[in-house]
């Protein structure tokens, strides 16, 4: 095997649109790659300082959308660009966007998987980022991704990865075993 210094190299990585509200009440957008499950009601995030990170000491409400191929350009550039730097950036995705039913934050309609969330802790709060725990308050999904029997189908979302290692936008793909099951073959 060939040996590589320590790397940031978990993988999959999520590629995480994280909608808030700015001091007046404009809808803004951030990419987060850095987050993942925290417990079964909390997701953790690492910020850096960002509008987002603003926008969330004023209110500490916010959405967690899922890219998928249908929006990754845009979730592209809501990563590149600072809402600091470009008030406008939002707009300039073309999103539909409204206001999340269970928490004071934006949904970005055109995702097809959205979680409503509110910050329970900051970890480790500098001037340069915290890491931050958030409560699952809701899930949304877009009714076309739903399985027969209600509940998300991931596979249909076409959700992307990013890939840490080249810097690329990878689709996740098809259903490969049962968990919790196939490992019984081993038995």
């Amino acid at each position: 095997m060939k040996s590589f210094e320590a790397k940031p190299w978990i993988l999959p990585q999520p590629v995480l649109i994280i909608g808030t509200y700015d001091k007046d009440g404009k809808p803004n957008a951030m990419n987060a790659a850095w987050g993942g499950q925290w417990d079964m009601r909390e997701i953790m995030i690492s910020l850096g300082s960002h509008a987002t990170t603003d926008n969330l000491a004023l209110n500490p409400e916010f959405t967690v959308a899922f890219a998928n191929v249908e929006t990754m350009v845009a979730a592209d550039y809501v990563g590149i660009v600072s809402g600091r730097n470009v008030p406008d950036k939002v707009e300039k995705t073309g999103w539909t966007i409204e206001k999340a039913p269970h928490v004071n934050a934006p949904v970005f309609t055109d995702f097809p998987l959205t979680m409503e969330c509110r910050v329970a802790q900051k970890i480790d709060e500098t001037a340069t980022g915290y890491y931050m725990v958030a409560e699952i308050v809701n899930v949304l999904c877009k009714e076309e991704y739903l399985a027969e029997d209600g509940y998300p189908n991931v596979e249909k979302m076409g959700l992307i990865t990013f890939d840490p290692v080249h810097h690329n936008y990878i689709q996740l793909g098809n259903s490969v075993g049962n968990a919790f099951s196939i490992g019984k073959q081993l038995k």
